[in-house]
């Protein structure tokens, strides 16, 4: 039998605080053109492509939250004698996330554009800046949800509704920049900042289109914070904390964490992850640890596999098994292990 999700769909319609599901990837630097525009074009190699799947509260939901993002991004040397390693990263986005319990979507396609600066006569910092632009639709299946007035009081839910919906689907254009720093210390280490600002112009998101100020979606601002740090004198094994703070309307996330790369094999070219997170967040009810994370991951020359699980401790306390599962996959071309832009995971 369908559910009844009336007052669930109220809200998504007219309720401002309910700014449905925003980008949100616990491998967050495995996402890099959802995370930050500056990092279109961060990696080591001249090409990119990845994809991300995010599994969500799939052991309490028939129908779990699903999320899954494709990209793929270019890295080019900038134009002119002059700029020794400065470069140019361009990049094409897709994203998708489905709440299936009442059938609701977001789609959106983005393309990035970012500029790496090299600072310094011997290129071992970077500022780069990034913007992106993208298209958003969100929509709504009617047909599966159910309405107070179609009960017939006998036999369930089989009368036609005499609510008045509006149009199932709107779409909207968003913009996003970006800033990221990488820099270089000792023979092997290398630290990672960097800021962007999403949704900067606070798109209407009403299926009514009424442009009133309850129906703007709230500017999102977050900060990351990487590094990695060699544990050993041939680089084999490095530490990689990693710290994400993001910030819209009154809700508040951070995700911190350290993992741990051991290269494998004489020459290094295959490596696992292994690292633990935790996520605190603050919501309109307060503060709280949201959930704590597993990752692993294996490098294999030049491709990436991460996997990761959340396991949520509000939920652990009331004895259910609220989760999320990510997996994620990245293919460098004309990979160089020698040079690292981007932190990994």
């Amino acid at each position: 039998m369908k559910k009844l999700f009336f007052y669930t769909l109220f809200i998504l319609l007219s309720v401002a605080s309910l700014q449905a599901q925003d980008k949100h990837f616990t491998q967050f630097y495995a996402s890099p053109l959802t995370l930050n525009p500056a990092l279109t074009g961060a990696f080591e190699g001249s090409y990119r492509i990845g994809t991300i799947y995010r599994d969500q509260w799939r052991q309490v939901l028939e129908n779990p939250i699903k999320t899954f993002s494709l990209s793929a991004d270019l890295r080019f040397k900038a134009p002119g004698k002059n700029n020794r390693r400065d470069a140019i990263g361009l990049g094409l986005m897709f994203f998708n996330d489905k709440v299936s319990v009442v059938d609701f979507s977001t789609t959106q396609i983005a393309i990035s554009f970012a500029f790496h600066k090299s600072l310094g006569a011997n290129d071992r910092q970077f500022l780069s800046l990034g913007a992106q632009l993208g298209l958003t639709q969100r929509n709504v299946n009617y047909e599966s949800l159910q309405f107070h007035d179609e009960f017939d009081g006998v036999n369930g839910y089989t009368g036609t509704t005499l609510e008045d919906l509006p149009a199932n689907n709107f779409a909207f254009t968003d913009y996003n920049v970006g800033l990221n720093y990488t820099a270089q210390f000792g023979r092997s280490g290398r630290i990672f900042a960097g800021a962007a600002v999403h949704h900067f112009l606070q798109p209407t998101i009403s299926f009514y289109g009424t442009g009133a100020e309850g129906d703007k979606l709230y500017m999102k601002i977050n900060g990351q914070l990487s590094a990695s740090i060699p544990l050993t004198r041939d680089n084999k094994v490095s530490l990689l904390p990693r710290l994400l703070v993001a910030s819209q309307g009154p809700h508040m996330e951070i995700n911190a964490g350290t993992n741990i790369r051991t290269a494998l094999g004489r020459y290094g070219g295959s490596a696992l992850h292994f690292g633990t997170w935790v996520r605190p967040v603050r919501n309109t009810d307060g503060i709280g640890l949201d959930a704590v994370v597993a990752l692993l991951g294996f490098e294999v020359n030049s491709v990436l596999v991460g996997v990761s699980y959340d396991l949520n401790i509000s939920a652990l306390q009331a004895k259910q098994r609220q989760s999320a599962f990510e997996i994620s996959v990245a293919y460098l071309g004309n990979y160089d292990n020698e040079e690292i832009v981007c932190p990994k995971f």
